[in-house]
């Protein structure tokens, strides 16, 4: 008795196990089909005659945007014989097209259950071309896939990236079929059923998203950035939310200029974007300064501190190219306002300095100088050593130099 209640409660055991793997499998298939779609509505469905010993070509409907998965059914009917369900009625049990090819059951399941006597072969083309010169010379040389055995029933899945018939963007394929019965006749049904990505659907493939991102480089916003990846990949994600991609190109230019910058304005204050754009604005000033390109320094940092991002580092490096480019006044105004974002900010002060010196005002600029001798510009630079570099600059921009050694005497 102990026995049979062991062998009662493992079968049990086991039957959970099953449900509980059913209920998974319905579970991620019902997960599945929501990422695409059998599309009934472009399906191809058509009854072919194909005269005795003769070839014949016939291009399917247009596939859809987005189809990445095909399924085609071809049955050879008898005189008077008539489908018993079709494809597409078949495929409503499939919630994917990976259901179709699990094992040698998916085969049989896409086959007709009926089928006439007679047999073809059939070759399947990209090409209208291709596809007119294998009827005209039989030749399979041009197909990207033959069936040379005679059959009287097939069923096949073609993918993207799997098959050479199924390529990205291709909008109709032709299938050839050649009659294998020398004196009457063959009715071929073809069935074609695509399988439509739900995202793809929407036509942005890669090579289109490309061209977005190619238009947005040669933008002025973007090419303010040294690297302007995230604010263009940021617009094209835009775009791709609003617009399917043909609606887009039916845009005027005019509406299509206004897109990007109604969604570069948009991308250009983004946190993250913002944040490395003004980073990336430093770098070049950083870089400009140092090979003496003031003129060039100055609009990356007026761009910095017109978007409200400017920090007072910001505002004493805007101050010391407007010093070495001799304007003196605007050198003043932004490094007042500099100090006014951050007084402990001791650059700021050292440039403020420099131009009450540089616009005759010794006694200003003295106050100054003296008040900070002691400390550090930086963590690792005291005020007194960037007070010379800069002299040395200032020396070879020929700016007036007559108070500089009366300054450097004040710290001895």
């Amino acid at each position: 008795m102990k026995s049979v209640a062991i062998k009662a409660s493992s079968q049990n055991t086991t039957f959970k196990k099953i449900i509980l793997f059913l209920f998974i499998a319905i579970s991620c298939s019902a997960l599945a089909q929501k990422d695409g779609y059998w599309d009934k509505e472009r399906a191809t469905t058509k009854e072919i005659m194909v005269p005795a010993r003769d070839r014949i070509s016939i291009p399917t409907e247009d596939l859809p945007v987005g189809t990445t998965e095909i399924v085609y059914r071809i049955t050879l009917l008898d005189k008077n014989q008539e489908m018993a369900n079709s494809l597409v009625s078949l495929l409503k049990a499939i919630p994917d097209p990976t259901g179709v090819s699990q094992g040698s059951a998916g085969a049989v399941f896409l086959m007709s259950k009926i089928s006439g006597d007679d047999e073809c072969t059939y070759s399947i083309f990209t090409s209208n071309e291709n596809a007119k010169k294998y009827v005209t010379d039989g030749k399979i040389d041009k197909a990207c896939y033959s069936q040379a055995e005679p059959v009287s029933k097939d069923a096949k899945r073609l993918s993207i990236g799997k098959s050479s018939c199924l390529k990205e963007n291709i909008s109709t394929i032709w299938f050839g079929f050649e009659s294998k019965n020398w004196l009457l006749s063959q009715k071929v049904v073809l069935e074609v059923v695509p399988w439509v990505d739900t995202k793809l659907n929407r036509g942005w493939n890669q090579d289109n998203k490309n061209e977005i991102i190619s238009l947005c480089k040669t933008s002025t916003m973007a090419q303010k950035m040294a690297n302007s990846d995230d604010f263009c990949v940021c617009i094209l994600n835009k775009i791709m939310k609003q617009y399917r991609y043909d609606e887009f190109q039916k845009l005027l230019a005019v509406e299509k200029t206004k897109v990007y910058k109604d969604f570069g304005n948009s991308c250009y204050k983004d946190a993250d974007i913002s944040k490395n754009v003004f980073n990336d604005l430093r770098k070049q000033v950083v870089s400009l300064i140092k090979v003496q390109k003031y003129n060039e320094a100055i609009p990356k940092l007026n761009t910095i501190v017109n978007e409200g991002k400017a920090t007072a580092v910001d505002y004493s490096s805007l101050g010391y190219c407007y010093i070495l480019t001799k304007q003196y006044a605007k050198a003043l105004k932004v490094l007042q306002e500099g100090e006014k974002l951050d007084d402990t900010e001791l650059l700021v002060k050292l440039n403020l300095a420099h131009t009450y010196l540089v616009s005759d005002d010794y006694s200003a600029a003295k106050a100054i100088y003296k008040k900070y001798q002691s400390q550090n510009v930086t963590d690792s630079l005291s005020w007194v050593a960037k007070t010379k570099l800069d002299f040395q600059a200032f020396e070879k921009a020929d700016l007036p130099s007559k108070d500089f050694e009366k300054i450097l005497k004040l710290y001895n």
